[in-house]
This record gives C-alpha cells, structure tokens and sequence, in this order.
C-alpha cells in the first residue's frame, strides 16, 4: 500500500525553498513560490501535518566552533538473526558521535559515520562500542580528509519526476 502523499508543482517548490531556507517569513515563501500569504501558510501547515516537513534546523559551520574528525565506519555483525540487528541499531541510539546509521548490502553490515573531536576521540568511541558486546565481529575505519563538498538538500525535482516509462 503506497502512502505517499501527491505533490504538486507548488508544494515542490515551497519544500525546495524551505531546504534552502527554513527561517524565511512565509510572506517571502508565497512571494517565491507565486502565492499569497494565507494559501502558502496553510499549505505548509498541511506538509508539516503530513510529516512531509519534519523539522526545522540550523546548519553549522563548525570551523568556525571547534576542529572535527569525520569518520565512516564499515561494521560486520557476528551474527545476523533480527534480534542481532535490533539489538545493535539500540544500542547505537545513545552513541551521540554517531550522526548517521545505515544497514547496507554487500561485504558488511552496517556503514556508520562519525563525527568526533579527533582520532584519539574516536578510538575512545569505538573501543566502548565493540566492549559493550553489541554483536561487532569487526570494524574498517575510514577517516575523512576533506569534504569538497556536503549537501543540506535533496534533489526534490529529480526524485519526485514522474515515471514515464
């Protein structure tokens, strides 16, 4: 059963917008997307009600704060019952140096990333990890050495292009 939500082309462009620009004043948004302030409002009200929008944040530049070490982590399981992956995907939710958790096909299991104060920050991270016996068989670190680039947005027009094939 599909329970996606149908969008059009306003609604695409309020979200792409608000990607862009979570702080804008709605009368900005209805000027940008080609709508008055009452119909944009309540069409924004309507995707936050949806779930579509699920928050509102500020990016940070933390170069500006503090130096940080991004690190993507591959972790194989000892085993691979549902209650191996439940309990290490639990396990995983305190872990505030953990910013992303993805469970993936292929060679190993799950592929984390990190984001500590340095190297020596994350062999604290890592070693309290592995001695909690949460299932890790073994662990390949990848250590981050430039970003060119990270994006904040989704490709909204491309993802939700109809299929015409």
């Amino acid at each position: 059963m599909n329970h996606r939500q149908k969008l059009d082309r306003i609604d695409i462009r309020i979200l792409a917008e608000l990607q862009k620009n979570g702080n804008i004043t709605n009368a900005n948004l209805a000027s940008v997307v080609g709508l008055s302030a009452s119909p944009c409002l309540q069409r924004v009200r309507r995707l936050e009600a949806a779930g579509i929008i699920a928050g509102y944040g500020a990016h940070l530049d933390l170069t500006r704060l503090t130096s940080t070490v991004t690190v993507f982590t591959e972790i194989m399981l000892h085993d691979h019952r549902r209650e191996d992956f439940v309990r290490f995907e639990a396990n995983l939710r305190d872990v505030e140096e953990v910013t992303e958790c993805h469970l993936v096909s292929g060679g190993y299991d799950y592929l984390l990333k990190f984001l500590v104060k340095d190297i020596g920050h994350y062999q604290e991270v890592i070693e309290k990890l592995v001695d909690r016996n949460v299932g890790i068989e073994k662990y390949f670190s990848y250590i981050v050495i430039r970003s060119p680039f990270v994006r904040h947005t989704v490709p909204l027009a491309s993802l939700l292009a109809d299929d015409e094939r």
